[in-house]
């Protein structure tokens, strides 16, 4: 990436900006380049780019401008300007975590995790990641601890809680009865709720969604109340972990359908 600061002599905003620039140029260590155009000598080029008032900022990425800023912003909102476009060398330990992650190779993910979270400790989404594998791996406590902890931007967001609600699933999983017995259970009696409703949990661990969320819909028809209207709020946990999924438009419909 290349920083481009349109800028003049006689700019007062400029001069102030000048040093930022420079001392985050040199903080960055060659992970963007900073070029100066002095738009009296080159009014052409000025033209060229659209600049109408200084200083105008702007990032080019592959020989194209991506992104602009004016005026003598704050250094902090000039590096997340600049964060934005400037891959965290701790992302790429992440991904393949990730990768590792949806291989079944927990293990070797969370060492990866790990270290991109030592590399770069304010990188959200390595936390984030860390609560994934600890999840996956049956630390539900740990998942939990480090969820708690997020600075509140990361903690709304959608994806932890998609992890939130997985991690509900897996809570009421853990250490009970296999999919076969309870598909038993509700063979023998189709009124038993606490069944349905651990059934729907575990189907979600297994990644089976839909058939997780048609027992929770049975299961508001059959037994409304049931701890408190259960079945309606894991469909919601449920309708987290899907984020823009089709399913969500589709049982949003048939849930609110029960209801009113």
């Amino acid at each position: 990436p290349v920083l481009v600061d349109f800028w003049a002599t006689w700019c007062q905003p400029c001069q102030v900006l000048k040093p930022i620039l420079e001392k985050l140029a040199d903080e960055y260590q060659g992970k963007f380049l900073l070029a100066k155009v002095n738009t009296d000598e080159a009014q052409q080029l000025a033209m060229q780019y659209g600049i109408r008032s200084i200083p105008t900022i702007k990032m080019f990425y592959n020989g194209e401008p991506v992104d602009e800023f004016m005026g003598a912003l704050p250094e902090p909102e000039i590096r997340a300007f600049l964060d934005k476009h400037i891959p965290r060398e701790s992302e790429g330990l992440i991904d393949q975590a990730e990768a590792l992650l949806a291989q079944g190779n927990a293990v070797d993910a969370l060492a990866l995790v790990k270290q991109a979270n030592q590399m770069d400790p304010e990188n959200t989404r390595a936390l984030i990641s860390y609560a994934r594998i600890c999840a996956t791996m049956g630390n539900l406590d740990e998942a939990k601890t480090v969820v708690n902890a997020l600075p509140a931007e990361a903690g709304e967001s959608q994806e932890v809680a998609a992890l939130l609600a997985q991690m509900e699933f897996d809570s009421i999983a853990q250490g009970g009865a296999t999919i076969a017995d309870l598909q038993a259970r509700l063979e023998a009696d189709n009124n038993d709720s606490e069944a349905r409703y651990q059934l729907a949990a575990q189907q979600m661990t297994q990644g089976e969604t839909e058939a997780a969320l048609e027992n929770l819909l049975t299961l508001m028809k059959l037994d409304r109340d049931y701890e408190d209207d259960a079945a309606r709020k894991m469909m919601f946990k449920i309708f987290d972990t899907l984020g823009d999924h089709p399913l969500v438009a589709t049982y949003r419909r048939k849930m609110m359908s029960l209801i009113y």
